[in-house]
């Protein structure tokens, strides 16, 4: 079978490229754009000799609207304690570039790099689609996790506000939901929180990574500041929403160090309970996060990168080690009861609150008719 031809390359500061890097000050996570793994050819930056000068104009983010005909997704994993979850939007304008959600791109025939971050999926009819499964007489309620994905407050949501149609839904219905997110956007729907909070009905939790706004803006770079996290875990926990923090994911020797002032400092803002996870590079995760540490913090690449692979039985990523039950290797071991210690003294705490099942409720409508006997009987 012949081979197919080599894709010629393109100006070298051409935007929006398939296989070029982002724009230098455009914001972005990722320094490259690679082709998505189901794609039959693959694009690559070269040297062509064209020396193109001119300025191009910043990357600006893209999004689909889609209309999928279902809003909850189940989940059948031993990795995860829950069952049912909601992604608003798919891909992630935050842009962290060791986002474990990255490589879902590639089902769109998309980049897992500058893609992810710059063409977004978003699904303006989830309230709607939501009110209709949760009112379905075969439903029966558990607690849905929002945010363990793709963040559900990101700057589209400003716009959309798909996020604050689809509280009011579960608010409505009573139905327990926990949070997870960067963004101080979620103080936005604190009407909606305040009440369901009342109720038992939510969690919220602030995902910190770090206090360095330096290094918050190399790995995340359009989430909101750690100093908004903070202000936003302050605000949530005076209105009496139940909000933690979830330091994650840990890096060994780039952010690591970090765990108990992270805590500390969560705590003090309001944080009520907290978790943490380590850094896992799943498919093209891995060459991403590589790309970026070698660009960035080339001085810290191999050592990170050793402890990574000593996580992972000698691989980049492998969940059977890093994701056990129980802690496999030295490391794991080690921050284990680093968090387990410092939230003892601390004094915060490592289970989550429950959720209230009990109350849940379906609205009950009203008919036409019933509405002509009220009228008619009240004259």
């Amino acid at each position: 079978m012949a081979r197919a031809a080599p894709v010629p390359s393109r100006p070298r500061h051409r935007p929006n490229a398939e296989g070029l890097p982002p724009k230098k000050g455009d914001g972005r996570g990722a320094k490259s754009n690679a082709s998505g793994r189901y794609e039959k050819l693959t694009r690559e930056e070269t040297e062509d000799g064209w020396d193109i000068e001119e300025e191009a104009p910043p990357l600006k983010t893209d999004v689909t609207l889609e209309t999928p005909r279902r809003i909850i997704n189940y989940v059948d994993s031993p990795f995860v304690p829950f069952d049912r979850s909601i992604n608003p939007i798919r891909g992630c304008e935050h842009g962290c570039i060791y986002c474990f959600a990255r490589p879902t791109h590639a089902y769109y025939g998309l980049s897992a790099g500058v893609d992810f971050e710059s063409k977004l999926f978003a699904k303006p009819n989830a309230a709607s689609l939501l009110r209709r499964e949760l009112a379905s007489k075969t439903y029966k309620p558990n607690h849905i996790a929002i945010g363990t994905n793709t963040d559900p407050y990101q700057p589209a949501e400003k716009r959309l506000q798909i996020m604050r149609g689809i509280v009011s839904v579960l608010r409505e219905f009573r139905h327990p939901v926990s949070i997870l997110t960067k963004s101080a956007l979620i103080t936005r729907d604190i009407d909606h929180l305040a009440a369901m909070a009342e109720l038992r009905l939510v969690t919220t939790m602030l995902s910190l990574t770090t206090l360095d706004r330096r290094l918050a803006r190399a790995m995340e770079p359009r989430a909101a500041t750690p100093k908004r996290r903070l202000e936003a875990i302050s605000t949530l926990a005076s209105a009496g929403v139940p909000v933690g923090v979830m330091t994650a994911p840990m890096i060994p020797g780039l952010n690591d160090d970090e765990l108990e002032s992270l805590l500390e400092t969560a705590k003090d803002a309001g944080a009520r309970f907290a978790g943490y996870t380590i850094l896992r590079l799943p498919l093209e995760v891995s060459t991403l996060f590589k790309e970026w540490l070698e660009a960035t913090y080339p001085d810290r690449a191999q050592r990170v990168m050793r402890h990574i692979r000593d996580m992972n039985g000698g691989r980049d990523y492998d969940p059977q080690w890093s994701r056990a039950r129980e802690p496999r290797t030295v490391y794991a071991k080690l921050m284990s009861e680093r968090f387990a210690k410092a939230t003892r003294r601390i004094g915060i705490d490592e289970a989550f609150p429950r959720l209230r099942l009990d109350l849940f409720q379906r609205p009950v409508e009203k008919s036409a008719q019933l509405s002509l006997f009220n009228e008619s009987s009240s004259e």
